[in-house]
Order: C-alpha cells, then structure tokens, then sequence
C-alpha cells in the first residue's frame, strides 16, 4: 500500500514577543481537511511556529509523505540546513557559548520527523496565500483569548 501523500500549512502569531500567542494549523489528505489551532498565554512567535508543526505531525494516525508549508525561516532554516541536528548533537548548543532556544520542541519535532518523510518548503507570509492567511487567522484568533 502506498505511502498517504500530506499537505501541512502552519502559522504562529504572537501579540508582543514574549506576550499572548498561537498557532493554526491545516491538514490536507485528497478532499480532507482538518484544522487545528491553540494558544498559550505567555510564549513567542518561534514556539508558536514550532507547535503549530509538531500539533500537525502529531495528529497523523500513520507514518505519511508530508509536505509542510511554513513562513517560519527559523524552522524552514534549521531543518533543511541541518541546525536543528547539530544543536541536539551538541547538547542543545548553537554554538560554544550559545544556547539553542527552544531544545524541548525541537526535540518534539526531530521524533517525529524520524516517524514521517517530510518535505519544509517556505511560503511568503501575508502575502494572499490561501492556507497561510487560514493559519495565520486560527493563530491571532488564539493569542486572542489570552488577551
């Protein structure tokens, strides 16, 4: 049986940063769809980003093919470039003297990118894209409540 082939698009937002965020997320299998969305009351826009893409990895019942969409550099970057790897091989260091941000969800994220075959691909945020502009509102309507 074939590999289900899964789109993922994903936001964060946050209001101030530290401040009130959240995040949306949209699954696509063929003419499903599922969105997800949550908040938190105190985070940033990265781990608003970060979660929105672990909540959609972590609803797949079954290890699928999934292309993410995301307007996050931060985790576009750290993924396809590698970083994200070498932070954890280092002990959750960027470098020498630097702390990685964020090491409990990255180490969410790499788990579950051992479980799916994964493809990030960058999109422009705000800029009319249908599914980004989707997130982008489950994600501002979250950070919302905690206003």
């Amino acid at each position: 049986m074939a590999i289900k082939q899964v789109e993922l698009y994903t936001d964060g937002a946050c209001s101030g940063n530290p401040g009130a965020g959240g995040w949306g997320a949209i699954l696509r299998f063929g003419t499903k769809e599922k969105e997800l969305s949550g908040g938190e009351p105190q985070t940033t826009n990265n781990r608003m980003e970060l979660s929105a893409v672990i909540a959609g990895l972590s609803a797949l019942k079954e290890p699928c093919a999934v292309t993410v969409y995301s307007d996050s550099k931060y985790i576009i970057d750290a993924i396809t470039q590698g970083w994200a790897k070498k932070w954890k091989a280092n002990g959750w260091m960027r470098n020498k003297k630097d702390k990685a941000l964020n090491p409990d969800l990255w180490d969410k994220l790499l788990s579950l990118l051992e479980l799916h075959q994964v493809t990030f691909i960058w999109v422009k945020g705000h800029a009319g894209h249908p599914e980004n502009e989707r997130c982008d509102a489950m994600a501002v309507a979250q950070s919302r409540r905690f206003l």
